[in-house]
């Protein structure tokens, strides 16, 4: 079976072009992928500040919604015609590491699990089968974007209601990390950005304040509105990490970083935030577990608590990837999605 793809060849190139699919392997899933999200993990990797990358040529993409064509041996999770979300968070299931393309006689790898393409073969643990008349846009989002922003606020940081909670950086991420916010009671919800569309994004997903950072200083800014308790942060700039950890109080005020920085870039901090009883914690994509939490956040979306249509970006088509690549790095777009049936 053949596949339009788009290949990462080296450092700011990508090439759009047709690859052989292999056999499946036991474990493994052949989906139609409807729609593809695409993340800031894609831009580092597209921009090579990911380190260097040993795998070149190989495919991208791991979020995204589709429908299942064939399945391979032993699989016994989804079958032929589920409906599914692609997300490279593990779940149940076979834990296959990926397979070798063909193009035109060249290797192309891909991991367990690749979106941009009409056609992908992954791994059975990145599959959550989902009601088959559930939005396949949305779904495509319920990927990385949905589930690491919700689950920030609800596995990881864990406020009760009535606590205070802010979010620096209103990217895809973080805009879900402020409705997550929304949806645990924390009050106030305090949205940091440099971006004035980002912010308006944010009162549409509970934001009760909103703060430009190109403006005004968002430590001095946020001490103003009240003590804070977690400060989430989802830019990725190791400056902004120390905003996150300097802004919440002292004595049990929390820190949680989610942003992926730059190979190159590190993270300096004062200690004396820590001896004033501060918390810094990591999370693995919001510490979801799929098949537990990701038809959670779909019944909030189905019955109407989560309006996911804020996030959702400019779409795009298969051939526009490095445009889409490049308008969110830009902040020109939330989240952009790939639709594989346009032209």
């Amino acid at each position: 079976m053949q596949t339009p793809a788009a290949i990462l060849v080296d450092i700011n190139r990508i090439v759009i072009d047709t690859l052989t699919l292999p056999p499946l392997k036991p474990g493994q899933v052949l989906i139609e992928v409807k729609y593809s999200g695409v993340c800031h993990t894609q831009v580092l990797e597209y921009r090579g500040h990911r380190g260097k990358d040993p795998y070149l040529p190989h495919c991208l993409g791991h979020e995204g919604s589709g429908v299942v064509v064939e399945v391979g041996e032993k699989v016994e999770k989804v079958k032929p015609g589920d409906a599914v979300i692609l997300s490279w968070i593990k779940g149940s299931g076979a834990n296959i590491a990926g397979s070798i393309f063909d193009w035109k006689g060249q290797k192309v790898n891909a991991g367990a699990i690749t979106t941009f393409s009409k056609y992908s073969i992954i791994s059975e643990n990145r599959l959550t089968p989902i009601r088959n008349d559930f939005p396949m846009k949305e779904a495509a989002l319920l990927g990385c974007a949905i589930p690491t922003g919700l689950g920030v606020v609800f596995n990881t940081a864990k406020p009760r209601a009535g606590e205070s909670l802010a979010v620096f950086g209103c990217g895809g991420i973080g805009l879900c990390a402020i409705k997550g916010a929304a949806i645990a009671g924390c009050v106030p919800i305090i949205a940091v950005d440099i971006q004035a569309s980002k912010l308006e994004s944010a009162k549409q997903m509970g934001a009760t304040h909103v703060i430009d950072a190109s403006k005004e200083d968002p430590i001095q800014a946020i001490q103003k509105i009240g003590p804070l308790d977690y400060a989430i942060e989802a830019s990725g700039h190791p400056a902004v990490m120390n905003q996150a950890l300097k802004s919440v109080r002292s004595q049990g005020g929390t820190a949680v970083i989610i942003g992926n920085a730059k190979q190159e870039h590190f993270w300096s901090l004062d200690p004396k935030e820590l001896n004033q009883g501060k918390r810094i914690l990591g999370t693995w994509g919001g510490d979801n577990h799929p098949d537990v939490h990701y038809p959670r956040y779909c019944n909030l979306i189905h019955y109407g608590q989560l309006n996911v249509k804020p996030l959702i970006g400019k779409s795009y088509s298969l051939s526009q990837i490095e445009q889409a690549l490049s308008d969110l790095e830009q902040g020109h777009t939330l989240r952009p999605i790939i639709d594989m049936s346009a032209p």
